[in-house]
């Protein structure tokens, strides 16, 4: 769709007013695609310096975005790597000073695409991953974790199991879901799976007081019982420039985020990735998440839900509040071989386990924690012997 007539200066200025006065001193990443950094009208060059401007003020990040989010549904990995290339070469020159940017937005990119990255352009952070995504917009791909991790060089969902096949690009998810809200298809049971702290799902779906409640939600998810369990914690939220949404509903997230959690730091996106790489050199994390629902949407309130996600495998397990009964919604295991579909063949690239979350195969019908079989519960036993006490 051609976006155009939105993207206005001023729409610039209004959001990244908004951010600064939700949170003083916050540095963003903005993403241009391949045509906003080369149209020669008035809007766009006077856009492109205002983020500059904004660069050397706030210290924002400038990078390229490939293919409207999903460049691997329609190019080859060798055109994708092009794009990347003269991508990020346009963006030096509009910046100047030999400016680099320290990662890449691209929704969902190749595990092929992400290792060009790290050898040949020397980026080692993708936002290269949307988690849970599945029957949205125009590219599935579920499988993954939702935290940050090193891909393999077989696919971009799946952690490297070594050295050997380890990708070193930080790959990291763009937007932070409401793990109940996820679970399901697109709009399946009229609900919108992407609910989480995205604009679109919770202000523009539900009004101003109520999305905020959700933002907040699923904002706590991660900086309250997250942050006790991981030792740290991470909200993502990407913001396209096109929507018609009021950036008042951002800037009252901000300042609620700011009141709740005053030692929280906003941070461009490639800052973020590289502290991550500095403080893990392979995939040796054991992320665990937990959630009681909001009650809004599709994050229900009779539910509970834990996943637990490490280099081997992720494992979700859902917790009916009436009946007490656990069942197992989602079992994928990372250490067996995958293969990527090939690039531009396909919008589907979810790397299916053998129970997957989205439930869109007859064998992904969940089942109670002790009806896995032997090897499954052997395999979860190594990591977490708590699931069957």
């Amino acid at each position: 769709m051609d976006e155009r007539e939105w993207h206005t200066p001023e729409r610039v200025v209004q959001f990244r007013n908004a951010v600064e006065k939700g949170f003083p001193g916050a540095k963003i990443t903005w993403a241009f695609s391949w045509l906003a950094l080369h149209d020669t009208t008035a809007n766009y060059r006077e856009i492109r310096q205002l983020v500059v401007d904004y660069h050397h003020k706030y210290g924002d990040e400038i990078t390229f975005i490939p293919g409207a989010y999903f460049a691997n549904a329609y190019n080859s990995t060798e055109q994708v790597n092009r794009d990347l290339h003269e991508g990020l070469k346009r963006v030096t020159e509009i910046v100047g000073d030999s400016y680099r940017p320290k990662s890449i937005l691209a929704g969902f990119l190749s595990a092929k695409n992400q290792q060009y990255l790290a050898e040949k352009e020397n980026i080692h952070v993708c936002q290269g991953n949307i988690w849970s995504q599945y029957a949205i917009d125009n590219q599935d791909g579920d499988g993954a974790v939702s935290y940050p991790y090193y891909p393999s060089i077989e696919h971009f969902c799946k952690p490297a199991q070594g050295e050997k096949d380890q990708v070193d690009c930080v790959n990291l998810d763009g937007w932070t879901m409401d793990f109940l809200a996820a679970r399901r298809q697109g709009f399946a049971e009229g609900v919108n799976s992407r609910m989480g702290v995205g604009p679109i799902e919770t202000l523009d779906a539900h009004g101003a007081d109520m999305g905020l409640q959700e933002m907040m939600h699923t904002t706590a998810i991660h900086f309250d019982d997250g942050f006790q369990r991981n030792d740290f914690a991470w909200v993502t939220n990407c913001w396209e420039l096109c929507l018609d949404i009021d950036t008042q509903g951002l800037t009252d997230w901000l300042t609620s985020i700011r009141q709740r959690w005053p030692k929280v730091k906003c941070v461009t996106q490639g800052e973020f990735g590289l502290l991550w790489r500095d403080t893990y050199k392979k995939n040796d994390f054991n992320y665990r998440f937990f959630e009681r629902g909001s009650g809004i949407g599709g994050s229900d309130a009779d539910k509970e839900i834990m996943w637990y996600m490490n280099k081997r495998f992720r494992l979700a397990i859902l917790k009916d509040l009436n009946s007490g009964k656990k069942f197992v919604i989602d079992f994928t295991r990372y250490d067996v071989k995958v293969e990527e579909p090939v690039s531009g063949s396909t919008r589907n690239w979810t790397l299916y386990g053998e129970i997957n979350q989205k439930r869109t195969r007859q064998q992904d019908e969940p089942v109670c924690v002790d009806q896995l079989t032997d090897i499954q519960k052997e395999v979860i036993c190594s990591y977490y012997p708590e699931v069957f006490d």
